[in-house]
């Protein structure tokens, strides 16, 4: 386009803003009132921040100086004790592990009493009585272990005593001493009558500092003084927040060996009852329950559901002549229920069975299983049950051998004979589910007269069962289901299923659930299928109410409840160079520190920045560094202008303060006359609420969610199938020369071949700038020849990287450069990274923002339109729409009266470029 043709939108554009002329220099600018900026409250902030910034970073040094003072002083001490006791002790350095037996399997044989043991082992907790004697308990998974540190002369010295005084609990160490019967028996660890005299004792993976919960404390009880009873000092949102701590209590590890067993017995139960394993699907086209307890997920553009069971795939695998399935494995219900007996995952132990007569065939073999698992826990893990009655005191469970099954009529009459209401004073109905509170009160009822903590409940109301239950041949009220219960609470939902399909239909349609959604359920019906029952059993409710844990998340691994999976929000802090912290700098900057060095700006990029900053590598730009923060703020001299790119390089809750400094020197130093590019909300809200700066939008920053990228599998293919191959350089390797080389001229054939076609950007193409914080990947053609370049540059952790450049080089086989980004994002995600950005990409239409309204806003709008479409700035967005860029809005500030005619056309000389 020639210049001329600019002519027109470049004159309305200076008649909008109210310049007579094109006259380049004009009288001061009404930058506005930087004092504005100066604001005490914000200062006293920031001094909090500073403060509280200083401590983490003297937390930290002092940290290191404990590590390295620990080091020095187990030197000294070695050279003290001489090499003979020396060798006794330390912290080794070599990665590889020294032969050790298990601890726990060591003290359970007592033959091994008297002898040298060699074991690796935690440390649970140190406990020095003097300079001479201290006690070491080891931990080793269900085990804990007393050991014994006493100086003995040519085995263990003072400073052997002192070292071990100071290990970290958590720390594993290995261990070489005698196994003996103590003088009186231990009651605070689980071996009672064993402990180990301490010969050698060695660190092999030292903790550096502290747990915020420890082990020891996490699986601490006291006696309550009121109600005498144990009580644990760690919360279960303690043991739910701090999970590795508590898992590797001996209560846990033995809460979950006993969740293994029971899936064993599970597992051989129903093999020896000719039943055989299937894993069924997780994701269902439709709610597989009625209810709207169902978690959406996105497939593929469309919906689909994680299964409330694995109900259906069963029922399908009876369909196809399985004959009896069962199933161990996830569960989902997105149910936002808070108690301490409700998960919205949890693992389900499922079976189906053809039944021949009755239903309650399946009952009877349900019921058998779950005496086998009583019988089986009992049995083999009486030492885990013990351990964990220390810290969840319960009675055994008691059953019969002929288990009561009772009607859950008679159910109802048994509790409101009992004299329970509900919260309104009503009695029970026989029509209705038994809430918590009900089925507990009928538990104390059923215990009180069979004497049992186990029994089933039959023929539960039609209203509070799925649709494909089968109703009651002789009373459509109920069904021919039932209910399993322990300690007064249920553990299992079994019963029938309906196998006509024109009764499952209906049923369906009751439900509200659609039929036309669940067509490759129903064909298993129409095809043909015996009648057949079945059950699902919450394997942490069994556990949870068979050791009486309290609460179910005690039970599960890794619980997720309504509460779990909060939004992940960047810790305040923790930024990828601490060194360049500019709170930090300006903490020691204000207390007189000595030596300070500015960040260098790469590094501030690093933590702070976003695409528009990491154009100021480039020459062309001049960087104003901040003296009291270390700050950046990067900007261009053109025509009388500073063209100021991108929010400033610093903590956010210091721009007001960074920006005042700037603006001022830009005023007294510099004389030129500030236009703000790029910038976010929180520095437009700044120039626009403080200065009365206007501002407008015509560029975004067009960003990608790498978890949600959009697939480019068309272009993708054409490139495999013309031979691209896509290589990268590992993180942390350098680019080799060769590579390099062939990039270049790669890249000088691109420019050649722009040549009189119209750029419109804000950095120069020079790939091999900054090169520790840049990744880099190139497609080569099925001969070798490097067809595509894509470097990405590291932005704050907040917004990730930037696709720096993508440039698809002459010749480059179609989908080639589709290819290459799609392969960089799926690159960045491994690595961790969310969120990428292609950088600022032109809007198709103007954003007015603050101080800018009226017909003003409307014909500058109308202007930049024209402008957009004459020059085609929208053409790199249309092309990153391809992956799903999303648009973030970033602005052009300026001052009342600081724009004009010549600020325009310095902007548009500014971005354009003949290449």
């Amino acid at each position: 386009m020639s210049p001329g043709k600019l002519k027109k939108p470049l004159l309305a554009l200076n008649r909008i803003i109210g310049h007579s002329s094109a006259k380049n220099h004009m009288s001061k600018p009404k930058i506005g009132d930087i004092d504005q900026l100066d604001d005490e409250r914000a200062k006293k902030n920031i001094q909090k921040i500073q403060e509280k910034r200083a401590k983490e970073y003297q937390l930290e040094e002092e940290k290191k100086l404990m590590i390295q003072k620990r080091s020095e002083e187990e030197k000294r001490w070695h050279e003290a004790d001489g090499p003979e006791i020396a060798r006794r002790y330390g912290t080794q350095e070599e990665e590889a592990l020294a032969p050790a037996k298990s601890l726990q399997v060591l003290v359970n044989d007592y033959q091994n009493i008297g002898k040298t043991v060699s074991f690796r082992a935690r440390v649970h907790h140190v406990r020095a009585l003097s300079s001479k004697l201290a006690f070491v308990v080891f931990r080793d998974q269900i085990e804990t272990v007393q050991g014994v540190l006493s100086v003995r002369d040519g085995v263990v010295s003072e400073n052997f005593v002192r070292w071990a005084e100071h290990i970290t609990a958590e720390s594993f160490v290995h261990v070489e001493g005698k196994l003996q019967q103590p003088p009186e028996e231990i009651k605070g660890c689980t071996i009672h009558n064993v402990e180990v005299l301490i010969d050698t004792m060695h660190l092999v993976v030292p903790i550096d500092e502290h747990l915020p919960v420890d082990v020891h404390s996490i699986d601490h009880v006291e006696v309550d003084s009121e109600t005498h009873q144990l009580e644990s000092l760690a919360s279960t949102r303690v043991r739910v927040s701090n999970r590795i701590a508590f898992l590797r209590t001996p209560t846990a590890q033995s809460i979950f060996r006993i969740n293994a067993g029971i899936c064993s017995i599970f597992r051989r139960y129903l093999e020896d009852k000719g039943f055989m394993e299937i894993h069924t699907p997780k994701l269902q086209p439709a709610a597989t329950e009625s209810g709207a307890e169902v978690f959406k997920v996105n497939y593929f553009g469309r919906t689909a559901f994680l299964a409330q069971s694995p109900q259906l795939a069963k029922q399908m695998s009876i369909s196809a002549d399985f004959g009896r399935v069962f199933e161990i494995g996830p569960v989902f219900r997105a149910e936002d229920s808070n108690t301490h007996r409700h998960l919205t995952e949890y693992t389900g132990m499922d079976l189906e069975m053809a039944i021949e007569q009755d239903y309650h065939e399946a009952m009877h073999i349900i019921d058998g299983l779950m005496k086998e698992i009583f019988k089986g826990i009992y049995g083999k893990y009486r030492k885990e049950i013990e351990i964990i009655k220390t810290r969840f005191p319960h009675e055994d469970l008691v059953w019969l051998p002929e288990t009561p099954i009772i009607p859950f009529k008679d159910a109802i009459k048994l509790l409101n004979d009992s004299g329970w209401t509900d919260d309104h004073g009503r009695p029970a109905l026989e029509t209705e589910d038994l809430s918590t509170r009900a089925e507990i009160q009928l538990g104390q009822v059923i215990k009180e007269k069979y004497k049992t903590d186990y029994y089933i409940i039959d023929k539960f109301p039609s209203s509070v069962r799925p649709f494909y239950t089968h109703l009651d041949p002789e009373d459509d009220r109920f069904t021919n289901s039932f209910d399993i219960f322990l300690r007064g609470q249920e553990i299992t939902t079994g019963g029938q299923r309906i196998h006509r399909p024109h009764l499952l239909e209906e049923r369906m349609k009751k439900a509200g659930i659609e039929p036309l959604g669940m067509q490759e359920y129903l064909q298993g019906f129409e095809y043909g299928v015996l009648p057949h029952a079945g059950c699902g059993i919450g394997l942490e409710r069994i556990v949870f109410l068979l050791l009486n844990l309290g609460d179910i998340r005690n039970a599960s691994l890794i619980p997720r409840d309504p509460k779990s999976l909060p939004e992940h929000k960047e810790l305040v802090g923790k930024l990828p160079h601490p060194e360049a912290d500019t709170i930090k700098y300006a903490y020691d900057y204000d207390h007189g520190a000595t030596g300070l060095e500015l960040p260098p700006v790469e590094k501030l990029i690093v933590n702070y920045g976003d695409a528009t900053n990491t154009s100021w590598l480039d020459e062309r730009y001049h960087v104003w560094r901040h003296e009291q923060t270390g700050a950046a703020i990067g900007y261009a001299e053109d025509n009388g202008y500073a063209l100021v790119m991108g929010n400033p390089l610093c903590d956010p809750r210091q721009y007001q303060l960074v920006i005042r400094a700037f603006l001022q020197d830009m005023r007294h130093t510099k004389d030129l006359r500030p236009l703000w590019l790029l910038v976010g909300p929180e520095v437009e809200e700044i120039l626009g609420s403080k200065l009365g700066w206007r501002s407008l939008s015509c560029v975004a920053e067009e960003r990608v969610s790498v978890d949600s990228a959009k697939k480019v599998a068309k272009k993708e293919r054409q490139a495999e199938e013309a031979g691209v191959s896509i290589h990268e350089v590992p993180i942390g390797e350098p680019v080799p020369e060769h590579i390099r080389e062939k990039c270049d001229k790669r890249i000088q054939d691109w420019k050649d071949n722009r040549k009189g076609k119209k750029q419109v950007h804000i950095t120069e193409v020079r790939p091999w700038v900054d090169m520790e914080h840049r990744r880099y990947l190139w497609a080569e053609d099925k001969n070798g020849e490097i067809v595509a370049m894509c470097v990405l540059a590291r932005l704050s952790p907040a917004n990730g990287y930037q696709i720096k450049f993508a440039l698809d080089f002459p010749g480059s086989p179609n989908g080639t450069i589709e290819a290459l980004i799609s392969a960089a994002i799926q690159m960045l995600a491994k690595s961790g990274v969310r969120n990428v950005t292609f950088g600022a990409g032109a809007l198709p239409e103007m954003v007015t923002g603050g101080h800018l309204n009226g017909m003003r806003a409307k014909m500058l709008s109308h202007t930049y339109k024209t402008i957009c479409q004459q020059l085609k700035l929208v053409n790199k967005s249309e092309f990153r729409e391809k992956f799903g860029a999303r648009n973030d809005l970033v602005y052009i500030c300026y001052p009342f009266m600081g724009l004009g005619v010549s600020g325009v056309r310095t902007l548009i000389k500014f971005f354009e470029d003949e290449m």
